[in-house]
């Protein structure tokens, strides 16, 4: 889900700093620090990633289903065709989904490349709350281990407990197909959240004195 709001800018370059002194530059850091990480693990991120999963299952379903309908044997013409059309279009919604991810993750980049840009401007500990946010942390690290013990049975439980006469190939692949788009969703929610807090606790530490 794009954001309306554009991301904070990078710090300006050195030649072109003018903060009157280290209160203020100190100040604009932990706005802007405190912005991108509201923008990588926030509700609206979150939302965002939620929204993109349930597109990518409902195309993959749509496909899935035609995929099982063609195979359980559908012989008549205009119901081939009537399938096919559905098919497409959960195909091309899977596509738009699938970009959908890969935007938002090259958001995330961007974001996470400006964020350690103005924590490197001073060694001192970014103090806003919004840097650990642990409580969206965890919201992103739980769904992300729910997703991928989810995929994961959907990949292996399924297959294992089919039994010909009762269980197609069709079935197989679908429940395969939605469980490997859990897994592999479920892996960029846990490695957001870790990757976050190891960048939170880095730069939220106290500042080491020699």
């Amino acid at each position: 889900m794009p954001s309306r709001t554009p991301l904070p800018p990078p710090p300006p370059p050195s030649a072109l700093r003018s903060w009157p002194d280290e209160g203020a530059r100190l100040a604009d850091r932990e706005r802007a620090v405190g912005e991108l990480s509201a923008r990588l693990l926030g509700g609206r991120r979150l939302g965002g990633y939620l929204l993109v999963l349930a597109a990518l299952q409902a195309g993959w379903g749509v496909c899935g289903l035609g995929l099982v309908a063609v195979l359980d044997g559908f012989h008549d013409t205009l119901t081939k065709l009537v399938i096919a059309l559905v098919a497409s279009l959960g195909l091309v919604g899977l596509g738009l989904a699938v970009w959908g991810a890969a935007a938002g993750a090259g958001r995330d980049r961007v974001a996470r490349r400006r964020l350690l840009a103005w924590a490197a401007l001073d060694p001192v500990p970014v103090r806003d709350p919004r840097l650990r946010a642990p409580g969206l942390s965890l919201v992103w690290l739980l769904l992300g281990f729910a997703q991928c013990a989810g995929g994961l049975w959907l990949c292996f439980a399924v297959p294992a407990a089919a039994r010909p006469g009762s269980t197609t190939f069709a079935e197989v692949v679908h429940a395969m197909g939605a469980g490997l788009i859990l897994w592999v969703n479920g892996l960029l929610g846990v490695g957001k959240a870790a990757g976050h807090y190891r960048v939170a606790v880095r730069l939220g530490a106290p500042a080491k004195t020699r």
